[in-house]
């Protein structure tokens, strides 16, 4: 199994974006892409083919379950494992989630201290392609 060390963050609000890059950059010590849109996000993993994706599920234009979507429907982007960042964290919603295809959900907020490890465990047990 490849270790992971690029992540592409894809979230529409400035503060989170912020405090997201900072706790996986200096905790987790990982190289952050971050976006702002969907469509922001199929430009830059087309770019870049990070190890992982973390996608905010609520964004304006295209929305995460749709950013997902085109990834899984792009070659060479389809394998990336990807997971959601949402405040919508019920059991059914988690559900619905992992069956569009994401490895898992991390909810809103998060704690910045232990993000890094979140995404490393979450990362552990994520099928590969």
């Amino acid at each position: 199994m490849s270790e992971l060390s690029t992540i592409l963050y894809v979230e529409d609000d400035p503060d989170i974006q912020a405090v997201a890059q900072m706790a996986l950059e200096l905790i987790g010590g990982f190289a952050v892409t971050v976006c702002s849109s969907g469509e922001q996000a199929l430009l830059a993993a087309a770019a870049s083919a990070p190890d992982l994706i973390l996608l905010d599920v609520m964004m304006p234009t295209m929305d995460g379950p749709t950013t997902l979507a085109e990834l899984r429907a792009t070659p060479g982007l389809a394998g990336i494992p990807v997971i959601f960042v949402t405040a919508k964290v019920q059991t059914t919603e988690v559900e619905h989630y992992k069956s569009l295809g994401a490895v898992d959900v991390i909810a809103k907020p998060f704690d910045p201290m232990t993000l890094a490890d979140t995404v490393r465990e979450i990362w552990a047990r994520a099928p590969r392609a």
